[in-house]
């Protein structure tokens, strides 16, 4: 999408979805305190860093405790209110503030971490060539329950031939998408290096 179209998508959805927006914070600050907001710095065009926002879903320092950076099903790190926000993605909310900052669009390869993107091959890196998105080609076809390779195959495919249509397509899609799960799977996901 352009920079105007995520402006006004991305503004109008923060409009809409305030009243949710608000009692999620709420519900998050009222199940055992802490920020409200997640905090974290991922990797967007052309290998920026940048600040990612979400509510968070998790016990306050869950990244240093258990398994770090990957999260399962069932994590005992989740908090009560997180699996709520989880299973309906209303935790990545607060990404539309990124998107009117231009940090991200509306539809792109979802942002990683630095040591994720360290580990990239040449073909890999393509990823970077667009803003990263709230959505994108590989959420529609699995989000983290694909491999990590077959997701990043399709953000690149995703680079190589984005058009107003494939995002139009992706838009309608990503409804569907979102009663798909969130977490990696037996297979999917990550793997951090040992």
């Amino acid at each position: 999408m352009n920079r105007a179209a995520d402006v006004a998508v991305a503004g109008s959805a923060l409009i809409v979805a305030s009243p949710v927006l608000a009692l999620a914070a709420l519900a998050v600050k009222l199940d055992g305190g802490g920020p409200v907001l997640f905090r974290q710095t991922r990797v967007g065009k052309d290998g920026g860093d940048f600040e990612l926002l979400k509510l968070r879903t998790m016990v306050v320092g869950a990244e240093a405790i258990g398994a770090g950076y990957a999260v399962n099903e069932g994590d005992s790190r989740i908090t009560r209110a997180g699996r709520i926000l989880r299973r309906l993605s209303l935790d990545e909310l607060p990404q539309l503030w990124n998107v009117v900052r231009g940090d991200m669009s509306m539809i792109g390869p979802r942002p990683t971490l630095r040591y994720q993107v360290e580990r990239y091959d040449a073909r890999q890196r393509r990823r970077l060539d667009v803003k990263p998105g709230i959505t994108g080609w590989a959420q529609v076809h699995g989000r983290a329950t694909l491999p990590w390779a077959e997701r990043i195959e399709l953000d690149v495919w995703y680079v190589e031939h984005h058009s107003p249509l494939l995002d139009l397509k992706i838009l309608l899609r990503t409804p569907f998408a979102l009663v798909g799960g969130t977490y990696k799977g037996a297979s999917g996901g990550w793997k951090p290096p040992q």
